[in-house]
C-alpha cells in the first residue's frame, strides 16, 4: 500500500512539473500578434470614467466647432495606451498604500496538524491532533508605522496627478497633430495649384524659347523651379502621411488605418477664444505638476520623521495559543490549551552608523525636493508666460500677414484686368498667380499656428483657460 501511495505521489509530482513545460511549449506556436495576452486586473465596473473627460476639459475643444476633433479626442481618452498605462499606474501605488497599511494591523495564524505516534515497546499507535495559533502586533505608539503609511499616500495622490498631467499631455498631441494635418491637407492642396502653375510657366518658356522670345537661362530657371515644387510637394505629402501614423497611435488606431483619418477643412475651422490680457496665479497653483512637486516635499518631510523614529524604541506584542488532544472533537477545549501573552521592547544599540547614515540622507533628499518644488514653480510661471506672450504674438503676425494676402490679392486681380486687356502676357499672369498662392500658404500656416499656440496655452494652465 505504501508503495503505491510513494508511486502516485511520485506521478503527481513529475505531472506538476511537466504541465509548464507543456504550456510554454503551446505557447511557443502560438504565432498571433499579443492580443492573447489578457488583463489580470478586474475592472471595477461601478467606478465611472466620467473624471477623465472632466481633465481634457471637453467644453474647451469644442471651441474649434469641429466635431470630428472632439470625437478624437474622446477616442483617445478611451484608447490611448499611454493613458491606460497612468491609470494603471494610480491602480499600482494604491494597492502599495494598502500593503503599507497592513503593517499597522496584527498579523495572525492559526494551523492545524494531525500526528500518528508509537511508544517505545508498544505495537498500537495513537493519533493526535496539534493546531497552534499566534497573534503579533507592534505597539505604533511613536506613529512610525503611521507616518510609513502617509508617505506612500503620497506617492499614491502624485500619481494621481500624473494621471490628470497624461490626459492633459494626450489631449494637446491629439489636437496639435489633429490641426497640422489640416494645415498640410490646405498646404499641399495650394502646393499642387503652385507646380500647375509653375508647369505653364515652363511650357510657356519653352515655346518662346523656340521663337527666339526668352533666353535659355530664363527656360532653365523656369524648369528649376517647376522640379523645386515638385520635390517640396514630395515632402509635404511624407509629412503628412508621418503625421497621420503619429495621429493613428494618439487614439489607439494601427497606422495601417491611415487612410481612413477624417478630418476638417482648415477654412471650417475657426478659434474664437479671447487671449487673456494676463493670468492669475491660481492657474500655477492649478498644474499637476505643481502640486506632484508640492506633494513630494510633504512626503520628503515625513520620510525626514520616520528616519527620527528608527533611534525610538520598538515595542512588540505576541499571542500564542497551543492546542493538543488525542481526538479532533476535544482539541479546541480550555484543558487542551495551552496560551502565552508576551511583550517586548528592542532598541537597537550600535547598527553601524546605519540610522544616522539613513537620517542624513532622508534630509539630503528633502532639500532636494525642495529645490524641484522652487525650480517647478518657476517652470510653470515661465511656461505660462511664454504661452501668454507667443498667442498675442502670432495673433499679431497673422494679422499682418492676411494684409499682406489682401494686398497681394487686390494685385493679382489688378494684373488679370492687365492680362483681359491684352496689355500682359499669360506668363506675367502666371507668375503673379504664383505669388499669391505662395502667400495663401503663408497664411494657413500662420492660421494653424495662432490655433496651436491655443493649444499650447491650454496645456501650459491644465486646460483651465
Amino acid at each position: 500500500m505504501r508503495k503505491i501511495v510513494t508511486l502516485t505521489l511520485l506521478a503527481s509530482l513529475a505531472a506538476m512539473n511537466f504541465m509548464p513545460l507543456a504550456a510554454v511549449a503551446k505557447d511557443k506556436t502560438n504565432t498571433s500578434a499579443p492580443k492573447q495576452f489578457k488583463s489580470m486586473v478586474k475592472k471595477n465596473k461601478k467606478v465611472s470614467d466620467e473624471y477623465k473627460y472632466a481633465y481634457v476639459n471637453m467644453d474647451w475643444w469644442s471651441g474649434f466647432n469641429d466635431p470630428i476633433l472632439s470625437g478624437y479626442i474622446n477616442q483617445a481618452v478611451r484608447n490611448n495606451y499611454d493613458l491606460k498605462m497612468a491609470t494603471l499606474n494610480v491602480e499600482e501605488y494604491y494597492q502599495n498604500v494598502k500593503l503599507q497599511f497592513a503593517n499597522e494591523l496584527p498579523m495572525a495564524g492559526v494551523g492545524a496538524s494531525p500526528a500518528l505516534t508509537k511508544m517505545p515497546g508498544k505495537t498500537n499507535t495513537n493519533m493526535f491532533f496539534v493546531a497552534p495559533a499566534f497573534v503579533n502586533y507592534e505597539l505604533d505608539i511613536f506613529l512610525k508605522n503611521h507616518d510609513k503609511t502617509k508617505s506612500v499616500k503620497k506617492l499614491y495622490e502624485g500619481s494621481k496627478l500624473d494621471e490628470r498631467a497624461a490626459y492633459i499631455a494626450i489631449a494637446s498631441s491629439v489636437g496639435t497633430v489633429y490641426l497640422n494635418i489640416v494645415k498640410l491637407d490646405k498646404t499641399i492642396e495650394l502646393q499642387e495649384e503652385i507646380v500647375a502653375a509653375r508647369q505653364n510657366i515652363y511650357d510657356l518658356m519653352v515655346l518662346s524659347n523656340r521663337e527666339g522670345l526668352t533666353s535659355t537661362a530664363d527656360t532653365v530657371k523656369a524648369n528649376k523651379a517647376l522640379v523645386k515644387g515638385q520635390t517640396d510637394l514630395i515632402e509635404l505629402k511624407k509629412q503628412r502621411e508621418t503625421l497621420l501614423h503619429q495621429f493613428c497611435v494618439l487614439i489607439g488606431e494601427s497606422p495601417e488605418n491611415a487612410a481612413e483619418i477624417k478630418r476638417a477643412s482648415l477654412d471650417s475651422l475657426k478659434f474664437d477664444r479671447e487671449i487673456p490680457e494676463a493670468l492669475s496665479s491660481d492657474i500655477i497653483v492649478q498644474r499637476p505638476d505643481y502640486l506632484k512637486a508640492e506633494l513630494m516635499v510633504e512626503k520628503a518631510g515625513i520620510d525626514v520623521r520616520v528616519a527620527k523614529k528608527e533611534f525610538l524604541p520598538s515595542i512588540n506584542l505576541t499571542g500564542l495559543a497551543f492546542f493538543n488532544a488525542g481526538d479532533i472533537g476535544s482539541l479546541f477545549t480550555t484543558k487542551n490549551m495551552l496560551m502565552s501573552l508576551a511583550g517586548g521592547a528592542f532598541l537597537p544599540l550600535f547598527t553601524g552608523g546605519a540610522r544616522v547614515a539613513s537620517l542624513r540622507l532622508k534630509k539630503a533628499t528633502y532639500e532636494r525636493i525642495l529645490q524641484d518644488y522652487y525650480k517647478t514653480n518657476l517652470t510653470a510661471i515661465q511656461e505660462v508666460n511664454d504661452a501668454l506672450v507667443v498667442s498675442k504674438m502670432d495673433k499679431t503676425k497673422m494679422e499682418q500677414t492676411l494684409k499682406q494676402a489682401n494686398l497681394e490679392k487686390a494685385d493679382f486681380s489688378y494684373n488679370e484686368d492687365k492680362f483681359n486687356q491684352g496689355t500682359i502676357s499669360k506668363l506675367d499672369l502666371l507668375q503673379f498667380k504664383e505669388n499669391l498662392l505662395a502667400i495663401d500658404q503663408l497664411v494657413a500656416q500662420q492660421k494653424v499656428e495662432c490655433m496651436v499656440n491655443s493649444v499650447g496655452l491650454y496645456k501650459a494652465t491644465a486646460s483651465k483657460t
